[in-house]
């Protein structure tokens, strides 16, 4: 069977390979009493709070589980508006959110909307490695730009301006990050979309950790500076529902009736039962759960953090939101592979092999840095605290053992 040019550039997840391998090692692992710890997946433990499970099954009881507008229920739409009003003083008219089967499908929709065939699309590299993708379903090409731990591994004006080209489109950016959990500050970022309005361009914000800020100075929603941007949001992290799969995107108004005829073909609704059930996330007491567990998340960052710097797995940045710590393991690796001729190229001796090594050595597994991008990225690792404290200090001390620092 022949496939599509489109389905072969597609790169394969390797967050998702590294998990395979994990699987397969972890019955070797039980059985020697030291299950394995995993710290690679950007899911949080928490699950939906109480009022949301038992939304989801009044719906079904009752018999609410037909379709719903492509646009998603006219209620949840209200109270997302709600909450951008309550949470960031935003006036976020419902007639411009558009609930979506997940942020992927908020984000594959916007690409399909906005991009033709050649466009070119500005990211910072590192970054998520799904939105690129996402670009190119929809006939574009990511343009990574390299990014540094000086400038927060963000993009900034300046790099905007230097990179856009003839077939540039926009620019996707996500603040906080996956990978490093870090955000662009609200000045640098009003002066990005100020060039890309210059330009005629778009601006792609996956905003999907914001609920998850920390610091005062990166928690407003770009929304706050423009209302010509396409801002991408969850339910998956802050309100922990990701296998319900449901988010949302806010649109300008000109293209919310594109975007919904596009829904309308590709998805015809998201979830009926997951959106009646996260009517309930904007409950008081739900609400009230999400700030602890955000404080809870902080709490493992702030205690985490120190660790890795401390064991020579470097944290450039202190991450403002989200739950990862993107870790230089270069002095680790040179400690562990060094003399060791099998392991002489630099990819092999740099992050891949050393979470392969975590894996089969340490029982923890990671994220290596090749999924995010190609600047520098082969001496980085993905640490995940969506984990409980226990598991980070189990984790902490089987790195101590086994790098012996």
């Amino acid at each position: 069977m022949r496939l599509s040019a489109r389905a072969q550039r597609i790169e394969p997840f390797y967050v998702m390979e590294m998990a395979k391998t994990a699987t397969a090692l972890a019955g070797e692992a039980e059985g020697a009493g030291r299950p394995m710890l995993y710290l690679n997946m950007g899911e949080p433990d928490f699950t939906a709070p109480p009022l949301v499970r038992e939304a989801a099954g009044r719906a079904i009881r009752d018999g609410r589980t037909q379709y719903t507008q492509a646009t998603g229920l006219p209620e949840l739409r209200e109270r997302i508006s709600g909450w951008y009003r309550a949470r960031f003083g935003l006036d976020v008219p419902a007639r411009r959110i558009v609930v979506t089967a997940g942020a992927s499908a908020a984000l594959h929709l916007a690409c399909l909307a906005l991009l033709d065939a050649g466009d070119e699309v500005l990211m910072p590299d590192p970054c998520y490695a799904c939105n690129r993708q996402f670009i190119s379903v929809a006939e574009g090409r990511a343009a990574l730009i390299p990014t540094t731990a000086a400038e927060r591994f963000q993009l900034s004006a300046a790099k905007v301006q230097d990179a856009w080209g003839p077939r540039t489109r926009g620019v996707l950016l996500a603040s906080p990050s996956n990978p490093t959990g870090t955000s662009i500050h609200p000045d640098e970022l009003r002066r990005i979309l100020a060039v890309v309005a210059k330009r005629g361009g778009i601006g792609l914000i996956d905003e999907i950790y914001l609920g998850l800020s920390f610091e005062a100075a990166y928690s407003q929603s770009a929304l706050a500076l423009s209302d010509q941007i396409v801002s991408i949001n969850s339910f998956s992290k802050y309100f922990s529902m990701t296998g319900w799969r449901l988010g949302w995107m806010v649109v300008p108004e000109a293209l919310a009736a594109p975007i919904e005829q596009l829904a309308q073909h590709l998805f015809i609704c998201p979830s009926t039962v997951a959106q009646y059930a996260a009517l309930a996330c904007f409950e008081a007491e739900s609400l009230a759960e999400y700030e602890r567990r955000r404080a809870e998340f902080k709490a493992r960052r702030d205690w985490f953090v120190p660790q890795l710097n401390a064991l020579g797995l470097t944290v450039p940045v202190m991450p403002d939101g989200a739950f990862y710590a993107w870790a230089d393991c270069g002095a680790a690796c040179q400690r562990l592979f060094a003399g060791r001729s099998e392991y002489n190229s630099e990819l092999m001796a740099g992050s891949w092999e050393f979470a392969l090594a975590a894996m089969r050595q340490a029982r923890l597994t990671i994220t290596p840095g090749r999924d995010f991008g190609h600047a520098d990225t082969a001496h980085y690792v993905r640490f995940s605290t969506a984990s409980s404290m226990t598991h980070l200090h189990t984790a902490v001390q089987r790195l101590r053992d086994w790098l012996q620092v």
